[in-house]
């Protein structure tokens, strides 16, 4: 039935929230979609807000909950947080029944010749936990034993939340999970799910999971909140049908994507809006005084500080992702989240540099005026959305695979070329070899910096980034370049957020948010 809404031939405008290089708290991306949808409503227009479903690690970790906040939120804000209708439970029993598969046809002989030395597939658990990163997994009895090296990775990085974000419909969903490479055999082919016949148990536990999950903002907006992947080691969205269905079914889909223009809004563009046939009619670049000073080299203790010379320097980096949008194809609007302790010296300066790039401006404190404090957003929004100006991806289809890093390196990062290790050669080779070496790219990196290196602020310039090694999602359709040091299994902080949540006596919960 959804697909049939999805196939109607409507086609609403799609506004992509995205922004600038980040802190660590992030900036205020989920808050702007929600309350830029808020205000597309109030001002007349059909509107829904598309976002990702919360992964439990970061909630439990540092950044906290996903739902936004304030008086831009979605409901129900703690259900959607801790689990929601369970689609990543659902994503982790899947990804985990084919390493059950895996294993359980290694110690009944290996008919299809597996090299337990080369298996790629890991196990995964929605939890950030540093210890597994790396783990040795040993199936013994009075038959055999095998032991072999093995990783968990978070269930927001796992290939089969990417296939559940990226699937058209169930036939595709099941294509797309035989199509999973597991390993090779001792010939270096490449073994699939499908080979361990996995595919139809793994759509199976996958099929409620794939229908989208219609909630609604704090005001009534409508908002559908559905898939899961990172921004940073996958490709950073909500789901494709959670996005066509919200084009289908109202006049502006406003729809957030992971961390920057460097990692969420290319993805978005390069991966989703490519495979899916879609295109950004408008690109809201959310910007904070807090992340500029940040970028103007102030140490995060210090940020709630008003220091106009080191928003003066971060506006560089907020120059940066103006750039990546124009070369996106995308019409950028700046928008300001402003803050209590941001002063009007800095606004000024904000407000200055959208002018002498010719883009849109708008302040937003939708956090503690809802929808009336997106007003201007939504203004800007549509005007940016009437403006013509249609996405297009940054590299061809036939493109390889190091050709389309180095444009993405040169013209959005601002680098001057990609180092490949040894190892990340001969796996690329090998992937080539078997078919696989394939475009598009899905770069896992810092979020903290245009570079690999979360050191490295501002704008810079002249670096080259190091290509550490290099995977292949053949059920997502793409292949994942990963650079500087990017773990695919975070650690938690040492005073992570889970030490400040609780139920009360009536049920409530509380310190999620």
């Amino acid at each position: 039935m959804i697909r049939d809404r999805v196939d109607s031939g409507r086609k609403g405008k799609l506004v992509l929230i995205t922004g600038m290089t980040p802190t660590s708290h992030g900036e205020g991306k989920t808050v702007t979609t929600i309350a830029t949808a808020m205000a597309l409503r109030r001002a007349g227009h059909t509107a829904v807000a598309v976002l990702r479903q919360p992964s439990l690690g970061p909630v439990f970790g540092v950044k906290g909950g996903a739902t936004g906040g304030g008086k831009a939120t979605v409901e129900p804000a703690d259900q959607i947080n801790l689990g929601f209708t369970g689609d990543l439970h659902a994503a982790a029993a899947a990804h985990n029944l084919l390493s059950a598969l895996v294993n359980n046809h290694l110690y009944f002989g290996n008919e299809l010749g597996l090299d337990p030395a080369r298996i790629r597939w890991p196990w995964t658990v929605d939890m950030e936990d540093r210890a597994l990163r790396q783990v040795v997994a040993k199936s013994g009895g009075v038959r055999r034993t095998v032991e072999r090296d093995g990783r968990f990775v978070i269930t927001a990085a796992s290939e089969v939340t990417a296939v559940l974000g990226l699937a058209r419909d169930y036939p595709d969903l099941k294509d797309r999970l035989g199509r999973i490479i597991v390993g090779v055999n001792g010939s270096g082919v490449p073994v699939r799910a499908r080979d361990l016949h996995a595919e139809g148990a793994m759509a199976a536990l996958l099929r409620d999971a794939l229908e989208p999950n219609l909630v609604q903002c704090a005001d009534g907006t409508p908002a559908i909140v559905h898939g899961g992947p990172f921004g940073n080691i996958a490709h950073g969205t909500a789901s494709r049908l959670a996005i066509e269905f919200g084009l289908a079914s109202a006049e502006y889909c406003v729809v957030e994507a992971g961390f920057a223009t460097d990692l969420g809004a290319e993805k978005f563009v390069d991966i989703v809006c490519r495979q899916a046939g879609l295109a950004v009619d408008a690109g809201m670049l959310v910007t904070t005084v807090r992340g500029l000073r940040r970028q103007g080299g102030v140490e995060e203790a210090l940020l709630s500080t008003p220091d106009p010379a080191a928003v003066g320097r971060g506006l560089e980096n907020l120059r940066a992702h103006l750039a990546n949008l124009r070369a996106l194809g995308v019409s950028p609007v700046v928008v300001l989240n402003r803050f209590p302790d941001d002063s009007d010296a800095e606004v000024a300066l904000v407000a200055a540099l959208a002018a002498g790039e010719k883009a849109g401006f708008a302040q937003s404190t939708a956090f503690s005026d809802g929808a009336s404090g997106a007003s201007d957003v939504a203004d800007r929004a549509v005007e940016a959305a009437r403006s013509g100006g249609r996405s297009a991806p940054l590299y061809p289809s036939d493109c390889r695979v190091p050709e389309a890093l180095d444009t993405l390196v040169r013209t959005l990062y601002g680098g001057a070329g990609a180092d490949w290790s040894d190892e990340a050669r001969r796996q690329l080779d090998d992937l080539v070899r078997a078919g696989e070496g394939t475009v598009p790219i899905c770069v896992a990196k810092t979020a903290l910096s245009l570079s690999d290196d979360p050191k490295k602020l501002g704008r810079p310039t002249g670096f080259r980034v190091s290509v550490r090694r290099v995977d292949r999602s053949s059920g997502a359709g793409f292949t994942v370049v990963f650079l500087g040091e990017i773990e695919t299994m975070p650690g938690l902080p040492k005073r992570p957020r889970a030490e400040q949540m609780d139920v009360l006596p009536d049920g409530r919960i509380v310190g999620v948010g």
